[in-house]
């Protein structure tokens, strides 16, 4: 076992903080409750506390006012699902079993059976998106799949599944206040709300939908890239917001007389006319417009999931529970906001690397802002250091714990691992590998043996690729080349990564996506009546 910071004992934890606000038991050892709020594809460049210039974000930004606010946060596999085997293993997808959205397995050790045995009480509530069901959790109520936006199914123990009306992130954010109100109160908490937005296709509450329906957003610098140095992926990929946008995605209404596939098929298609107003708009004129269209509704999604921050939150401070509680927000990917002209993820360039992280609660610094680099593989090995349990070996994170007291460990690590597997898959994305340092970044598509390096401190775009054309032939650009594929090779096999997935035929079997036909089905539900359902066996 790694030995937790915590483990210590209450003391240690306890003598960093003022005695004033030592907080209340509300469990063994007054161990702090722990929520976890997880949105979907949640850019850092769409929350104000990391400086949106789209959006305001005042209920998330409340929680990097009160604690924490990492600067250098990571994914190391930017997509869903993988995404969230990280989270619950602490594990590199190549050793968790999840490299692309096949299914988990749920009889493999997590961070939530190892908090449940150790005395927590433990839920989660809103996407799963794992394929199996949600095990070491004592109650919980997921989305079957991807889930809908509006009159959501959810799934809950014992094969059911019910609908309950209204958006998928009120329901959500209810069902999450709903569940704290009922929980036993002789024990601490370990909640994971998951919310679905904002996933695409995109689908705002009409509160939210209203306010952002005529807002014009200005079109990031690098909206119109060529992609001139970057001949590898970039080029084929279709996850173009001037291309790639389907009907579905922008909200076009499709003829009334077209019905099943032929409805479908319609509005799966990516539009290279689109009359608006009663103009017919093509080319860079249409790019435009689609990019308002995708931003007013991201956005406002967006909106939605701080709308449901806040009455959290508030919750949380009405009954008392903020004094002895460590609130965490996360996304599972990072997002394109048009930047290199992309939307979606998947891409190691920073934008879909970098991920919010944002912590605030009992010994946690206002306004912090740890400038250290940490990664998806952390939360698994934070919630048991806080909770003051053992972290298991097999979890290759660390605790974010000596950060969030302010410390800086000598031996913590200065680069970051990443791969992507997902070729042939979808936006036409090709898998690759790379590191990123405090200062330049490699990026390797190994099903085409190509290489992409950047200066960070002079291209922090990622523009100029220094090995395009010549490149290599510059002594200095060589040996920092060699020098960072001699640290992918380290963090290989630091990290054991022998290539298990590389190849498309090795992927696990199984999906993320069900099916779900033999859950029971049964009538709607309101949220109380979910959660009472939710507590059955």
């Amino acid at each position: 076992m790694k030995i937790p910071n915590a483990i210590l004992g209450l003391a240690a934890f306890a003598a960093f903080m003022p005695l004033a606000n030592l907080p209340a038991a509300t469990g063994p050892a007054g161990r702090p409750n722990i929520l976890f709020i997880f949105s979907d594809d949640h850019a850092e460049a769409a929350i104000s506390a990391y400086g949106s210039k789209v959006n305001q974000t005042p209920n998330i930004d409340r929680i990097a006012a009160g604690g924490a606010r990492f600067t250098n946060s990571f994914v190391t596999n930017s997509i869903c699902t993988p995404s969230r085997a990280t989270l619950l293993t602490g594990q590199y997808s190549h050793l968790n079993g999840v490299p692309v959205f096949n299914r988990f397995d749920g009889s493999r050790d997590t961070v939530a059976k190892h908090l449940q045995a150790g005395g927590y009480y433990t839920g989660v509530i809103g996407k799963w998106h794992l394929g199996s069901d949600p095990t070491g959790f004592d109650r919980w109520i997921v989305l079957p799949g991807q889930g809908e936006y509006v009159n959501p199914d959810f799934i809950v123990s014992g094969k059911r599944k019910f609908t309950i009306e209204g958006h998928c992130t009120d329901i959500t954010t209810d069902l999450g206040i709903e569940w704290l109100k009922t929980r036993p109160k002789d024990k601490p908490f370990f909640l994971m709300l998951h919310q679905k937005a904002p996933h695409r296709t995109w689908i705002p509450d009409e509160r939210n939908r209203a306010l952002f329906k005529d807002k014009v957003f200005p079109e990031p610098d690098t909206f119109w890239d060529d992609y001139a140095t970057r001949p590898a992926a970039l080029p084929e990929n279709q996850q173009r917001v001037a291309d790639d946008l389907n009907r579905l995605d922008l909200k076009l209404e499709p003829p009334a007389d077209l019905k099943g596939e032929a409805r479908r098929a319609w509005l799966m298609t990516k539009p290279a006319e689109v009359t608006v107003n009663g103009k017919k708009l093509t080319g860079k004129e249409l790019a435009k417009w689609k990019y308002q269209r995708y931003m007013q509704d991201y956005l406002a999604c967006v909106q939605g999931v701080d709308d449901g921050v806040g009455r959290v939150l508030d919750y949380l401070d009405q009954t008392g529970l903020a004094k002895n509680t460590i609130v965490m927000y996360a996304a599972d990917n990072g997002w394109y906001l048009g930047e290199l002209g992309l939307f979606d993820k998947r891409f190691m360039y920073e934008p879909g690397l970098r991920v919010p992280l944002l912590v605030r609660g009992p010994g946690i610094k206002a306004g912090s802002l740890p400038a250290q680099f940490v990664a998806n593989i952390d939360l698994a090995p934070t919630f048991l250091d806080l909770a003051g349990l053992p972290i298991p070996d097999f979890m290759q994170g660390r605790s974010l714990v000596p950060l969030l007291h302010g410390e800086t460990p000598a031996d913590w690590r200065t680069s970051i691992y990443y791969r992507y597997y997902h070729d042939p898959g979808h936006h036409n994305t090709r898998a690759h590998l790379g590191v990123r340092t405090a200062t330049h970044k490699l990026v390797y598509y190994w099903k085409k043996n190509a290489y992409e390096m950047y200066d960070l401190t002079k291209d922090p775009e990622e523009l100029h690729n220094l090995l395009f054309a010549d490149g290599a032939k510059d002594p200095a650009i060589a040996a920092k080349f060699r020098e960072l594929k001699a640290e992918i090779a380290r963090l290989q096999k630091e990290f054991k990564d022998d290539g298990q997935y590389a190849d498309s035929a090795d992927w696990p079997a199984g999906s993320a996506d069900g099916p779900y036909t033999q859950y029971r089905r049964l009538d709607t539900k309101t949220v109380a009546e979910a959660i009472a359902a939710a507590a059955q066996p």
